[in-house]
């Protein structure tokens, strides 16, 4: 009886024995493929990491290269890095830029793209950075009928001529093209002015000023109700039935735009290719929007023409926007903090 006893005990001791060899070899196996996974995802993991943190700086870059007005920077360490060197020029530039930070609080600026749409785009982008709705003529008035109207009501059809900026043919084209132009206006305008949320109005202005075909319509909009207001200002001046402005009495004061045609022909049509606006463009731009335009000069510092605003007649309710330049060319935006 013991015997069998103790061969049943040790029969017993060598199946558990047989059977913990086998599982501790499973899980020995199971332990090596858990770390071996482990491994594997933690590798898998750092490289997709990796590999996405690199396509974000990639895209970013590639968003502000897009831009065409860029983010805030330090305004004197852009004068700074800008305006190097003793030269009077510099000295001067450095000294205009320590006003601004010092009396008008502008701490802060963001660079517009330096090309021949800079104005337009510096204005345009500010309006709808802010929210600032339709003018009131352009809420009684729909935008889209302005180009039929001048071409067939008013008889216009030197309008053919007309030029988008560095596209300088158009012909038969024209047409069709500025109606797309007055189209994609009104539309951005509305969803923008309808937008009350600060930052999401910020996003929507960051992709349409990141796409050049879009935001050069906006311009080209504008540059035609800036012709189609002339062509108003002409008609009645000719007949005298009502007075206008000043600033259209200016406009056609010049040699080169003493009618509508002239003004298309020698103005706009550059506009965006070989000029920017002029200062009575600038005029005619913030009468139109409704806003007053507030202009540092910086290469007028120290003169009465260090700070200008266009027009220089305004309405109290209009919306004011700001704008800084260095030579009357190229503009840039100023930010203020209190």
């Amino acid at each position: 009886g013991r015997h069998e006893v103790w061969s049943w005990k040790t029969a017993s001791k060598e199946s558990l024995c047989l059977m913990w060899q086998k599982v501790k070899v499973q899980l020995m196996l199971s332990m090596s493929f858990l770390t071996a996974l482990f491994w594997y995802c933690r590798r898998l993991y750092s490289f997709l990491a990796q590999l996405l943190k690199r396509w974000s700086n990639y895209l970013q870059r590639q968003l502000i290269r897009n831009l065409s007005v860029l983010p805030e920077v330090d305004l004197l360490g852009y004068s700074a890095r800008e305006w190097k060197g003793e030269t009077k020029q510099a000295k001067q530039m450095r000294e205009a830029y320590e006003e601004l930070f010092r009396s008008c609080h502008i701490k802060y600026l963001r660079q517009v793209r330096r090309d021949n749409y800079s104005v337009v785009r510096a204005v345009l982008f500010q309006i709808f950075s802010q929210g600032i709705p339709f003018p009131s003529w352009m809420k009684e008035r729909d935008i889209l009928k302005l180009p039929e109207k001048l071409l067939y009501s008013q008889g216009c059809n030197w309008i053919q001529q007309y030029s988008f900026g560095p596209e300088r043919y158009t012909g038969p084209n024209a047409f069709g093209k500025l109606r797309k132009c007055m189209e994609a206006l009104k539309t951005n305008w509305a969803e923008i002015s309808a937008t009350r949320d600060y930052e999401e109005r910020g996003s929507i202005c960051s992709t349409l000023f990141s796409d050049e075909s879009k935001e050069y319509k906006l311009y080209e909009a504008i540059k035609f109700i800036m012709l189609y207001e002339v062509v108003e200002a002409y008609e009645k001046i000719k007949s005298r039935d009502e007075p206008v402005h000043n600033l259209f009495n200016l406009l056609f004061a010049r040699d080169s735009s003493s009618d509508p045609l002239s003004f298309m022909m020698n103005h706009l049509n550059s506009i965006g290719d070989s000029i920017c606006l002029d200062q009575v463009e600038l005029f005619l731009l913030g009468y139109l929007l409704e806003v007053k335009i507030r202009v540092y000069r910086l290469h007028r510092f120290n003169t009465e023409e260090f700070q200008v605003n266009y027009p220089d007649v305004y309405r109290r309710e209009w919306n004011e926007i700001c704008l800084l330049t260095e030579d009357d060319r190229y503009f840039h935006i100023p930010l203020f903090r209190t």
